[in-house]
């Protein structure tokens, strides 16, 4: 028998080549950039769509994923951070490799700007002449945006404490524009148009003249040398929905889509339609929209979840779509296969049913995956980060591989989460995470009255925010659960907020309504290691030790908790950040996190989990494992 043949599905599922939308040149449409786990980690690849011919462009040990190509085609830039900490520099490769061009350093990298020091990113434009606008972002200097011209030295055009970052460049590259928060609500963005030199153009602020909390995000500019107008997400009827302004005319056209959900959009190559991207209720739809006439077409796509798409210079779509029971797909409007990576194929999983609950906020809306028989079943609730996301009708390995071992698994879009409108997203404010436990609770009370989940046998889990809210329900609400597994969690507030990247600081002053020295309190009240002593469940929790949005610090903190009072936890730590792109080392992750729920529920383990790694403490003081590389988006 081969190894495939004998590898458990959920295993197949993270092993299965992937490979993401492919990103084109806008000058040179046959160039394209992918990121792809073909390797065994997620990498940055080139297409030469002319060819057929593809080549791996990255090979570093933990992986990379943030890349973009010149608008030409002729460059790769790629950002260079150490052991996923995300602070680095940008580095850049010819498209053809390593001296396809003549050009490019020893191995075909070379510092794209190296005037400029390592920085977490702030985002990246680049021009058809050339020049690079580069946004970074620093503890000590905050925002700042940089131009830097062919062959020149960066020139700094932008400076503020607050986040920011860089929008997009105009077609001619005249003008930028910025996303900034200098009024202070991090959630909630501003944009500034400006000229290469910084001069300001335009402003656009939804937070000012009177309406407060809406905010406004960069689709981009018109495709069109000349073209000054600019495509605009805004939340002005309580949903996110497209509109064009022309920062130079001083014009809005407001294009009020009837349709029911978030809608977004981006520019057909040639200027004259849009291809919106409607989301509604977990899951999404394609249409094109006619800036002549308003017409509206629909894009013919299955149910389920359109992740990325992008309309192609003859007018075809692109698009990776993907459904809770059926793993992703690229699929084209031409019927053309777009890439379909060989090897080991995704076996499918379960579809999610909806179920929707009343809660103290109005209905919560929950997607569930029952195993085989009958009810009531072991239950996972998988709670997703952010906390500015949503789950959705999307394949995911991880709920699959519970729903495998036996598992119903739940999740909850939680006050908080995208896709239901900017009240239910924005109300979470100041009782940050007691907010979204009360929505769990709701769901896991309906879990249970309905026959589907075992009440003895609740396993609270996620990752990022989602495993912040595992350790806080662990603690405020101390009966409900069975068992927590917590991966890169917040786990203690105040520290978390003193060691986080910047970015994240402005965030939580905006959740909780300042520092902890001005509003000590909030943070108390919403810190996992404020309840640590009422947590009655054993604890499963990993954490990286380069982690910037969940930093390692914070997490001891809590673990030296646990440990005080000699209560029933285990601890992964891994040699990465936020995650990890390394596929085995997902695996192993899974693997640990399966047998520590059906040990400590009484199930039988199934063949082919990870060996142990993690040591358990319990009576003892704890003796955690620090292995090799173990995942608040």
């Amino acid at each position: 028998m081969t190894d495939a043949e004998t590898m458990p599905d959920w295993e197949k599922r993270f092993r299965a080549p992937r490979v993401s939308l492919p990103d084109w040149a806008e000058d040179a449409p046959d160039h394209a950039l992918f990121v792809s786990n073909a390797t065994g980690t997620y990498e940055l690849y080139a297409w030469d769509r002319t060819t057929g011919e593809t080549r791996q462009v990255t090979d570093r040990p933990n992986g990379t994923t943030d890349g973009l190509l010149s608008p030409d085609g002729r460059w790769i830039w790629w950002f260079a951070d150490t052991d996923g900490d995300e602070f680095g520099v940008w580095m850049r490769q010819p498209f053809t490799g390593p001296g396809g061009d003549g050009e490019g350093g020893a191995g075909g990298d070379e510092p794209a700007v190296p005037g400029l020091k390592a920085a977490y990113s702030a985002g990246l434009a680049l021009g058809r002449d050339g020049t690079a606008v580069v946004g970074r972002s620093t503890d000590e200097e905050g925002t700042t945006i940089h131009v830097v011209p062919p062959g020149g030295e960066p020139a700094e055009i932008y400076r503020h404490r607050e986040s920011a970052g860089v929008g997009d460049l105009s077609h001619d590259g005249r003008y930028l524009v910025i996303e900034h928060t200098e009024h202070g609500d991090a959630m909630h963005a501003a944009l500034r148009v400006v000229d290469r030199d910084g001069g300001a153009v335009a402003e656009l602020d939804d937070s000012e003249g009177g309406t407060k909390e809406l905010g406004l995000a960069v689709l981009g500019f018109a495709p069109r040398d000349g073209d000054t107008r600019l495509l605009v997400g805004h939340q002005r009827r309580g949903r996110w929905e497209p509109m064009v302004w022309d920062p130079v005319a001083g014009e809005t056209h407001d294009l009020a889509l009837d349709l029911p959900g978030d809608v977004g959009a981006e520019w057909y190559p040639d200027g004259t339609g849009l291809l919106v991207v409607h989301s509604y209720q977990a899951r999404s739809e394609l249409w094109r929209y006619d800036l002549a006439d308003g017409e509206l077409t629909r894009v013919e796509t299955p149910p389920g979840t359109v992740s990325g798409a992008t309309a192609r210079p003859d007018g075809t779509v692109e698009f990776l779509w993907s459904s809770a029971a059926r793993p992703p797909a690229l699929r084209s409007t031409s019927g053309a296969v777009v890439l379909d990576p060989p090897g080991l194929k995704a076996p499918a999983s379960r579809p999610v049913e909806d179920v929707w609950v009343e809660g103290p906020g109005g209905r919560v809306h929950a997607l569930v995956q029952r195993p085989d028989g009958e009810g009531p079943f072991p239950t996972v609730f998988d709670i997703h980060g952010g906390p500015t996301w949503h789950d959705s009708d999307a394949f995911a390995a991880q709920p699959a591989a519970w729903v495998d071992h036996g598992f119903a698994v739940v999740r909850v879009n939680y006050r908080g989460s995208t896709g239901y409108g900017r009240a239910w997203t924005d109300a979470l404010k100041h009782r940050v995470g007691l907010i979204e436990l009360e929505d769990i609770a709701a769901v896991r009370e309906w879990a249970v009255t309905s026959g589907l989940a075992d009440p003895e046998r609740l396993v609270l889990t996620g990752g990022s925010w989602g495993g912040y809210l595992t350790l806080l329900g662990l603690g405020v609400q101390p009966g409900d659960w069975t068992l927590g597994i917590a991966a890169v969690p917040v786990a203690d507030y105040v520290t978390a907020y003193h060691d986080e990247m910047e970015a994240l600081k402005s965030m939580d002053r905006t959740l909780l309504g300042g520092t902890p020295e001005e509003v000590p309190e909030r943070y108390a009240a919403s810190s996992p290691i404020t309840y640590v002593d009422a947590v009655r469940a054993p604890v499963y929790i990993s954490a990286g030790v380069n982690d910037p949005r969940c930093p390692i610090r914070q997490v001891e903190n809590y673990i030296e908790r646990l440990a005080a009072r000699r209560h029933p936890h285990e601890v992964y730590r891994y040699d990465a950040g936020h995650g990890s792109l390394v596929v085995e080392e997902r695996i192993k992750q899974v693997g640990l996190e399966l047998r520590f729920a059906l040990r400590h529920l009484g199930l039988p383990e199934s063949p082919g989990l990870a060996s142990p790694g993690p040591e358990s403490a319990g009576p003892q003081s704890p003796g955690p494992d620090s292995a090799r590389p173990a995942s608040r988006e």
